[in-house]
């Protein structure tokens, strides 16, 4: 009974991400961030150098979003097949 008397003595200490609020305030604040990144983009005028494709609006955010999931997908693929079996190192 007494490691029960002590668990409920004991404070909880819990961390800023502990609280689903607070999850929600970053994420529609990343949220904003990103459209504050882009919304420039609607009003500059740009200079495009390959294709008239670069001229739209946040074409270049796309397009970073579009390679990174294409570089996690490439060295997934490569992991598969750099994997080796558990006792590889334990083979004779």
């Amino acid at each position: 009974m007494a490691m029960n008397e002590n668990k409920k003595d004991a404070k909880v200490v819990t961390d800023w991400f502990d609280h689903p609020q607070n999850i929600k305030r970053l994420k529609i604040g990343f949220y904003l961030v990103l459209v504050l990144l882009v919304l420039p983009d609607l009003f500059m005028h740009k200079h495009t150098l390959f294709s008239s494709v670069e001229a739209w609006p946040g074409f270049y955010a796309v397009f970073g979003f579009v390679s990174c999931v294409v570089i996690i997908l490439v060295s997934k693929l490569v992991g598969f097949g750099l994997k080796q079996k558990e006792d590889y190192y334990d083979r004779q």
